[in-house]
């Protein structure tokens, strides 16, 4: 079954066609359809690649090291829906890549799902000895994105130190200036709903 829809896709002569053939091969939830799924997020057809990141989502952990060895840095349309996957699947294998996108991407789309990606990583896939340094790093860029021109990115940097900080069984150091930030984001952000969302990051977080 999985190999008629892979060769659906490699034989899809519209653009509808292709997007109709990823969408099937993302339901099937195969793992057989990994590489094809990731061939096509280097297509030009933004609908089959959302078709395709929602099916390598799906998969999640499986996907992980496939995307990590086939991320291409000359095709930057891959790398960026790549990117959007690793977010959402949220295995620590990924970690660099999120740190790296959302502090230096020049697409505010990819650093918000970068940025989201970093408050949700699953750290206890990680081995232990190496998660609060991995934390730490986490918290650091997610500091500096608050900061990003963009407000969707700080409005994502917002949502992912509150998801950080709140998934952290003992108090960590980094708590307090993660609470002076968003001190800073209430009082002083230009946009009305990254303060706002601040705002209710400290209040779910009960920070004074």
């Amino acid at each position: 079954m999985a190999l008629e829809l892979i060769q659906a896709v490699e034989q899809a002569d519209s653009s509808e066609g292709l997007l109709n053939a990823v969408k099937a091969l993302a339901a099937a939830s195969s793992t057989q359809a990994i590489p094809t799924l990731i061939t096509v997020l280097g297509y030009n057809n933004p609908g089959a690649a959302v078709a395709a990141v929602d099916g390598l989502i799906k998969l999640g952990e499986p996907a992980v090291l496939p995307l990590l060895e086939q991320l291409d840095g000359y095709n930057y349309g891959a790398r960026a829906w790549a990117v959007r996957a690793l977010a959402a699947i949220g295995d620590p294998r990924g970690l660099e890549i999120l740190l790296d996108a959302a502090a230096n991407d020049f697409a505010l789309s990819v650093r918000r799902a970068a940025a989201r990606g970093l408050g949700t990583i699953c750290w206890e896939l990680m081995p232990a000895e190496q998660v609060v340094e991995a934390q730490i790093s986490a918290v650091k860029t997610l500091l500096q994105a608050s900061r990003d021109p963009e407000w969707v990115v700080r409005y994502a940097a917002a949502g992912g130190l509150e998801a950080l900080a709140g998934g952290v069984a003992v108090k960590p150091d980094w708590l307090a200036d993660v609470s002076a930030r968003f001190d800073e984001i209430i009082d002083r952000d230009e946009t009305a709903s990254v303060r706002a969302r601040a705002l209710l990051a400290k209040q779910r977080l009960s920070l004074g």
